[in-house]
């Protein structure tokens, strides 16, 4: 089989790759896990001087780096670059504090000494999509191999330049060989790698179906798994919200990576009493942003990375309107090449439409009216998703309360958009995955938590 980057803005071939063989996979995972057995004896110091060197690396390149996500999947230039940024944010900041995260915790139980030790793993398996080609990876292997584990990539097929470029920044850095590697395979081969005794967890980021799949080969065997899947994620603006910050925010996070983003703002409820002016307001700004080649700096959507991925939302789209939405802008395929869709806004939006109940991977802005502030949190609760969500409010205290204790998903923000960040961890609920990313507990999941207890 081969592996193909193919450009979203004209459609065409960039580069072909051969899959790998067995007997290739197979020497790169024994290679993993005797790095594995090396690298979890070096100190923290050492490891976090050679990922303070990824970091370089990532800066240095950072216009390469930029322009292989652009021209790969179709990245607006100016959201590379700050992609680049963030994965070098990360590998300074678990460099930093990976050794206080897992410094030994001592327990008071009354007899001799007893303390928590947090240890490797081993080899860490990932499963990563295309929509954020260096963060949704880097995010996984930094703290993965800060805890001293070794990591393997499984990429999304259409992104294989991506994916050899981030194995060159821990090669360029310093790294041991065969310590991070990617693997230029298909579907067909992730139950062998899973299988694979030296291989201890499984990280997959991506669609609900793809998590399903992923958790049940890794029950089979008894792996461990985090998963980061889909989100249909809120955002619920509130009576007493600033209006013109709110539409704001709200178009920036849906059009996010042109609006592929598991945690980009994908229900818009909005309460009857602003529902009008909001939408109004909301149809002028998305109609306002310029949709174009990735590599300019005026774009604001580039194209969909894939076409399958457009002929699937524009379905969404066409049947949500079937089912009595009614389509405010946007909504039609484009003359042309590539793969662009352009900036669509659906009002009228109820239960039994796709728009409603599916998650839209794409710039389209689904708005939904509430009768008041109880149906709002019920419609925004009303979803087999719990990734992310918002609340718009000028009373901050109340919009605190409802994030905190009445949204149901792994993060909500308060009067901004959703976003991940290194000192907090991500992850969502219901189907949108178990187990979390970033900060204390992303590093968490990449280790033994051991019990020691000396009588």
């Amino acid at each position: 089989m081969k592996i193909e980057s193919i450009n979203p803005v004209t459609g065409q071939l960039l580069k072909s790759y051969n899959e790998m063989p067995t007997a290739t996979v197979e020497k790169i995972v024994d290679d993993a896990h005797h790095a594995f057995l090396s690298w979890r004896e070096v100190i923290f110091a050492e490891r976090g001087r050679l990922m303070k060197r990824a970091g370089s690396v990532l800066r240095v390149n950072r216009e390469k780096y930029s322009q292989t996500m652009s021209r790969e999947m179709g990245k607006p230039i100016s959201q590379a670059r700050g992609e680049v940024d963030k994965c070098a944010w990360v590998c300074d900041y678990y460099a930093d504090h990976a050794e206080e995260f897992l410094r030994d915790r001592p327990i008071d139980t009354g007899e001799g000494k007893t303390f928590i030790s947090y240890q490797p793993l081993g080899v860490a398996f990932a499963i990563m999509p295309w929509n954020f080609p260096f963060w949704q990876v880097l995010r996984f292997a930094v703290p993965a191999m800060m805890a001293g584990n070794a990591a393997l990539l499984k990429h999304s097929p259409n992104v294989p330049e991506s994916a050899l470029e981030i194995e060159g920044i821990f090669r360029e850095a310093g790294f041991p060989a065969g310590l991070f590697r990617t693997l230029l395979v298909d579907v067909p081969a992730v139950e062998p790698i899973i299988a694979d005794p030296r291989v201890r967890m499984v990280s997959l980021t991506g669609s609900v179906r793809a998590g399903r799949s992923v958790s049940e080969i890794a029950g089979r065997y008894l792996k461990k798994t985090v998963l980061e899947l889909g989100g249909s994620d809120p955002y619920v603006v509130l009576a007493d919200a600033d209006l013109e910050k709110a539409v704001s925010v709200c178009v920036t996070s849906r059009l996010i990576n042109s609006g592929q983003s598991c945690i980009a703002a994908k229900r818009f409820i909005v309460v009857k009493e602003l529902v009008e002016s909001f939408t109004t307001r909301l149809v002028e700004e998305m109609k306002s942003k310029i949709m174009g080649d990735p590599m300019d700096e005026a774009t604001d959507i580039g194209p969909m990375a894939r076409e399958d991925l457009r002929t699937a939302l524009h379905e969404q789209v066409t049947k949500s309107v079937e089912g009595g939405a009614t389509l405010l802008l946007g909504g039609e395929l484009p003359d042309g090449p590539g793969y662009f869709y352009g900036p669509t806004v659906l009002g009228n939006v109820h239960p039994g439409v796709p728009a409603y109940g599916e998650e839209l991977f794409g710039p389209v802005a689904a708005v939904i009216e509430a009768a008041d502030e109880e149906e709002a949190i019920r419609i925004a609760n009303d979803t087999s998703y719990g990734l992310g969500g918002a609340v718009f409010t000028n009373d901050t205290q109340r919009g605190q309360e409802i994030a905190a204790r009445r949204i149901d998903s792994g993060s909500v923000f308060v009067n901004a958009f959703v976003k991940s960040d290194p000192r907090v961890p991500f992850g969502g609920v219901k189907d949108s995955g178990h187990g979390r990313e970033l900060s204390w507990f992303g590093i968490q999941e990449y280790v033994n938590i051991k019990t020691v207890w000396v009588a």
